[in-house]
């Protein structure tokens, strides 16, 4: 056994999961968080509830797996997933068992897929553009091993998209599903005023923060010209979305819009406190904040999690990336459940302009131009 695979089996075992049982012939699917972890209510925990919930019949807890009925385990699957399922529906899958790591530091993202091999899973998935080196890295010294990629297409050293034929990458078009977002914080604002909050000012973000603002200017040019945008500069530290955010009320903004991982539970617990409204991401997340959350731009990480786990299972597997946007069913609004004046126009609005750019009418950008008048 390799060194370093002896030194991470001591390192790991007290954040490990105890495995569910596990049946002769059934397949394991390997998991390495980012350090959101689980529990983020975010990007993490709609990947897990995509392999664990919907694909395994499994729900986590402090004693490990227990198995969920099927009422349980289809009560949290959205509506427009069961109609994009269609006639074959959001089955169980047989055969199929979830393993999961969390990465504690960004150090722990290589010995952690290096586990995932040692236990010869059947897909190992790297959930976060973070993990692009680790998963670029690992898979080229274990070239039987398959791997899916989250958030991220395998880069070369010059940043350009590469394909390696044991990688599937998955990534999404948020800037889709921002551009709805600020669409209906320029209807929804009282104030005028709104912002963008988000984590690590990548490029991932800066497209949150792209649509958020194109949006925005379709609706209300006027908020858009003074739109604030800050940055957090993590993805873990709830308390840095807070303070961000309590600034940010207190001004006077009224509709914030968060793209910031865990630090985005912050911004909801100020928006909570303030009375004001906060637009979740990548998970329906109203139930944090029922009077405050708008509502979330969902990114269905769960879905395509879920759809990974039934082509493992079933020995099927693509290599390559695959983008998913508004019209594939990748990206989305979560229900709009608060009343504001206006509200009955705002839906009719946002529908059109959800139509318009899955017919190719609207072109939505993915970097953001230079704010023209709001401090950064």
């Amino acid at each position: 056994m390799r060194p370093l695979l002896c030194a991470l089996l001591a390192a790991t075992a007290c954040r490990r999961p105890p495995p569910a049982p596990r049946a002769s012939g059934e397949k394991t699917i390997g998991v390495v968080t980012d350090v959101g972890g689980r529990g983020d209510q975010s990007f993490n925990d709609g990947a897990l509830r995509g392999l664990e919930g919907w694909a395994c019949g499994l729900a986590y807890g402090a004693s490990g797996y227990r198995p969920l009925s099927e009422p349980e385990r289809l009560a949290g699957v959205p509506a427009d997933v069961i109609e994009r399922a269609g006639a074959a529906g959001l089955p169980r899958v047989a055969g199929l068992r979830p393993y999961v790591l969390q990465a504690r530091a960004s150090e722990d993202y290589r010995p952690d897929l290096e586990l995932l091999v040692s236990r010869h899973v059947a897909l190992a998935l790297g959930v976060g553009f973070m993990l692009e080196d680790a998963v670029a890295a690992e898979a080229r010294a274990q070239p039987e091993q398959r791997f899916l990629l989250i958030d991220s297409p395998i880069l070369d050293a010059a940043g350009r998209p590469v394909t390696l034929p044991n990688v599937e990458s998955l990534t999404f078009r948020e800037q889709e599903g921002s551009y709805l977002v600020g669409a209906l914080a320029g209807l929804a604002t009282r104030s005028g005023k709104v912002a963008f909050v988000g984590g690590m000012q990548v490029p991932l973000i800066q497209r949150f923060e792209a649509g958020f603002r194109a949006g925005l200017a379709a609706t209300n040019p006027a908020a858009a010209a003074a739109a604030i945008v800050q940055y957090t500069g993590s993805f873990d530290d709830s308390s840095a979305g807070k303070r961000v955010a309590q600034a940010l009320y207190a001004g006077g903004v009224d509709v914030a819009y968060q793209a910031a991982g865990a630090d985005g539970l912050g911004v909801i617990e100020a928006a909570k406190e303030a009375g004001r409204f906060v637009v979740g991401v990548d998970s329906d997340q109203s139930q944090l904040a029922p009077a405050s959350v708008l509502t979330s731009m969902i990114k269905h990480v769960d879905y395509a999690v879920y759809l990974a786990a039934r082509d493992a299972a079933a020995g099927r597997f693509s290599p390559g990336n695959r983008e998913l946007g508004l019209a594939e069913g990748g990206v989305g609004l979560a229900p709009i459940r608060i009343d504001f004046p206006g509200k009955a126009a705002a839906l009719e609005k946002l529908a059109a302009l959800r139509a318009a750019i899955i017919a190719g009418q609207i072109s939505v950008p993915s970097r953001p131009e230079p704010l023209a008048a709001a401090p950064r």
